[in-house]
């Protein structure tokens, strides 16, 4: 029983040490840092070999992942601002992405599809400015959830600084308390 409280403990102070990597490709903008602001926690930037964002933290006094090396998360997040630029990744810049999402199932990793200002309606009655067809659209993504565990977010840009960090946040929680960490 007493080692229990000892891992209780030590997860705790784990967690108070959770951050947000974000990727360094990604574009510094105001959106952007209004997003980042909504984390509510810490964020860097590292080079990441898939996604947009992943989580960090110190254990044992050591993080995670070294921010100055490439980073293949166990997690990731990969934003999308709208259904136009993930039209674009089915599109003419297929081969770009399916290659990352290749990268990423290669490394057993969890990754998480978040699309800003979209919906599953207007994706499926084709309200978006791309001329990619909305059932081939529709085949596209639903088929990548499917080969690649992909789990697909739609929200207003407004929400998805939280959604990325609460996403992050709760699968390490996972992971740590599996005892992955």
């Amino acid at each position: 029983m007493r080692s229990r409280s000892i891992e209780i403990l030590r997860n705790e102070e784990i967690l108070q040490s959770f951050s947000v990597l974000i990727d360094k490709r990604e574009q510094d903008t105001e959106r952007a840092r209004k997003r980042y602001k909504a984390f509510s926690v810490p964020y860097d930037r590292a080079t990441l070999d898939y996604g947009d964002y992943t989580f960090n933290a110190m254990i044992d006094g050591v993080p995670i992942y070294d921010t100055g090396c490439r980073i293949c998360p166990k997690c990731a997040v990969e934003r999308k601002m709208n259904l136009d630029e993930l039209a674009a990744c089915f599109t003419h810049e297929r081969k770009r992405f399916q290659a990352e999402m290749e990268r990423a199932k290669a490394e057993k990793a969890k990754v998480f599809l978040l699309v800003e200002d979209a919906s599953w309606e207007n994706l499926v009655n084709g309200r978006y400015k791309s001329k990619f067809n909305p059932t081939a659209f529709l085949a596209s993504i639903t088929a990548w959830m499917v080969r690649y565990d992909l789990q697909v977010i739609m929200c207003k840009a407004e929400t998805s600084g939280r959604l990325i960090k609460e996403i992050l946040y709760r699968d390490f929680k996972e992971r740590l308390e599996r005892g992955e960490f």
